[in-house]
């Protein structure tokens, strides 16, 4: 593979940058005016746990947002890691205006084609036993409504997950969620145990050798959790790899080996593949390049290319169960037909233009050019991900992995600025971590201008060791 060109010396003035093409940018709101929609938005908008960023965004196009101010920005992040296909792709805005026109919403007891065609599709591309779906809103309420599948099928109710983890916001889900989002509210659900994080890049958990010891300390994990368990585990939920957490991937045999302490101790197996699912990590999902079916397979996100879709899949056996036990998850949203056909149209899309493979090719494109960045540059400690799904952790020390959590954010606002937006994780339990995962129609030629932009991000911001 040829390298990508990186500069040499730091560059300040990119004449090379691509010119903004004017006749792409969306219209709709071209004649907004900044500064006053700001003040709105301190005046009228609730705060709801992150800081609204100061620019305005008044369009999205392809792999591009534009500000109020006429800022042209690429994409990095999906939107919040949802528009798989980039925004505004032609064939989804055509289905949104024919469903919009013609069936768009039902009452929740009644079924139409494109609920139908997206269940027979997405089962269809499963591995058998996951072959029974239905469709909600969000990755919060799918793994609402999955946590409480597991309840209602094993009899039980103690559930694990992961440090780290990022589940969604509603009562369960948040009650799994080791990461953000606990604190102010008082009791969470009863019953909810946390495995260590399987992060190989701070674990304590070392060989002889250095190496990352996964093994021992997941077994050292369910030690824990056996001990402090009351008897009741019904289900663990884990993601593939944790976004949230600063995109830290399963080390290889991990989900395998999670599966086995699940049936070890009659429990059922959720994977959420909210941001890892359809394609974006070079596999239609992330658990057949783990080899593993789990019991239920939560998605969203990247399922409705930015519209609010989930879905939650299980088999026809635990299904059966739950039906007889009274099982219910009946909301105003379920089985709506607009979202569904969007879905069935991205999973239409994502297999007919072979984007698996493709987000497989452009994720290597991607992370050559990443560690590039990372042997001339000593603040970052380590690149990590798979397909177009990357993390980059920025630290004061190689040695000492000290996060440096000022340092990224000045990068970050310098790359912004620059003209490409990829967020960085600033939670102190994840401080300093670049998130990015540009939709998976990217080209070459984009992740060299996001790579080049990033470049001078780093070249231009004071404390980022250049090693050259």
């Amino acid at each position: 593979m040829t390298p990508i060109p990186i500069r040499t010396e730091p560059a300040v003035n990119d004449t090379n940058a691509p010119a903004q093409d004017v006749d792409s940018r969306p219209r709709l709101y071209e004649n907004e005016d900044q500064d006053a929609l700001q003040e709105k938005t301190s005046q009228y908008l609730f705060n709801y746990g992150i800081k609204f960023m100061q620019d305005i965004i008044c369009g999205s196009k392809g792999l591009y947002v534009y500000t109020a101010n006429g800022h042209r920005v690429l994409d990095w992040t999906s939107g919040q890691m949802s528009c798989l296909l980039g925004h505004g792709h032609p064939e989804i805005v055509q289905t949104i205006a024919d469903h919009a026109a013609s069936l768009d919403h039902l009452f929740s007891g009644m079924v139409s084609p494109p609920v139908i065609s997206l269940a027979e599709r997405l089962c269809s591309l499963l591995p058998p036993g996951l072959d029974k779906v239905f469709f909600l809103s969000t990755g919060g309420e799918s793994n609402e409504a999955a946590i409480k599948l597991a309840k209602v099928y094993t009899g039980k109710f103690e559930i694990v997950a992961v440090n780290g983890s990022w589940h969604g916001m509603t009562a369960q889900s948040l009650s799994v969620q080791y990461h953000y989002g606990r604190r102010g509210q008082g009791p969470l659900m009863p019953g909810m145990h946390m495995l260590p994080a399987p992060n190989a890049y701070r674990s304590i958990f070392r060989k002889p050798d250095g190496s990352y010891d996964w093994e021992t300390e997941l077994d050292y994990g369910w030690s824990l959790i056996d001990q402090a368990s009351c008897g009741s585990l019904a289900a663990v939920i884990v993601e593939c790899i944790q976004s949230s957490a600063g995109i830290h991937v399963l080390p290889p045999g991990y989900l395998k080996a999670l599966k086995r302490h699940c049936e070890r101790r009659g429990m059922l197996l959720i994977v959420d593949e909210a941001q890892t699912g359809v394609g974006r990590c070079g596999d239609m999902m992330a658990i057949m390049h783990e080899d593993v079916v789990p019991d239920v397979l939560t998605l969203s996100k990247t399922l409705g290319n930015g519209l609010p879709l989930s879905a939650v899949v299980t088999s026809a056996e635990i299904e059966k169960v739950c039906v007889e036990k009274g099982y219910g998850f009946y909301t105003t949203h379920v089985n709506d037909p607009l979202p569904a056909a969007v879905g069935n149209k991205v999973l239409e899309i994502v297999i007919r233009d072979n984007l698996a493979e493709h987000s497989r090719t452009m994720g290597k494109v991607l992370r050559e050019g990443l560690l590039v960045l990372q042997s001339r540059y000593g603040c970052i400690g380590d690149v990590r991900g798979r397909g177009l799904m990357a993390g980059v952790e920025v630290v004061a020390d190689r040695n000492t992995k000290v996060p440096a959590i000022e340092l990224a954010s000045s990068v970050a606002q310098k790359a912004y600025e620059l003209g490409v937006w990829a967020n960085l994780s600033s939670h102190e339990s994840f401080g300093g971590v670049f998130r990015i995962a540009p939709p998976i129609t990217v080209t070459k030629e984009q992740i060299q201008e996001g790579i080049g932009m990033l470049e001078q991000a780093f070249a231009t911001t004071p404390g980022t060791m250049p090693l050259y």
